[in-house]
């Protein structure tokens, strides 16, 4: 295994994703201990920065609450200035929801060149429109009610996709597309038998 792998994973809302990241960080526990792993939910980031207070706050909180997706700039502060307080270099990197546009995934392309990252493993976990829909139906979170659900799956098709079809294509990434509409362990299979082809 090499000394340091990145993780991108990008997917529907309710996909699964948070949960194959934390699985995947037990596979590399387990093959890999003496790595550390940096684990970066952009998502839970977000919803942190939303009750922090700030001017800047208050006016993602009406983006949020419209069901809409948050400027790049600001998807990018959530992630970059992590990155230069935390990333040692010798560590795994697990992205859990980023990026959110293809503008953000070129920037995090240039960051990923500067620490020498180039290479990322991006996981797209693909669940259908309606698959999500019935997810975040029962998932109950706040966020996940009524015309906001809509919207968010909207913005996933306008903007996330275009991400997802740039890294599908990238010359240097490792694209691996994974159904998510199986159960979980399954799920996992399939991220494992893609990434190193011997599970």
């Amino acid at each position: 295994m090499a000394t340091h792998q990145t993780f991108v994973f990008i997917g529907r809302s309710g996909c699964g994703k948070g949960t194959q990241a934390k699985l995947l960080m037990e596979h590399l526990k387990q093959v890999a201990p003496e790595h550390p792993i940096y684990y970066l939910e952009t998502g839970a980031k977000f919803r942190d920065f939303l009750g922090a207070g700030y001017p800047s706050s208050e006016l993602a909180k009406k983006r949020a609450e419209a069901g809409e997706r948050q400027p790049d700039f600001l998807a990018v502060y959530m992630w970059s200035h992590l990155f230069v307080e935390n990333v040692q270099g010798d560590e795994h990197l697990v992205l859990d929801g980023t990026p959110r546009s293809l503008l953000e995934a070129q920037t995090l392309d240039t960051a990923l060149a500067f620490y020498g990252r180039a290479d990322a493993h991006v996981i797209y976990i693909n669940v259908s429109r309606q698959w999500s829909e019935t997810r975040l139906g029962e998932r109950g979170r706040a966020d996940d009610a009524g015309e906001n659900v809509k919207k968010r799956l909207d913005w996933f098709d306008r903007d996330v996709l275009p991400a997802v079809e740039y890294y599908r294509s990238h010359p240097e990434h490792h694209f691996h597309e994974i159904s998510g509409e199986q159960g979980i362990p399954d799920v996992q299979r399939a991220l494992l038998a893609s990434v190193y082809g011997n599970h």
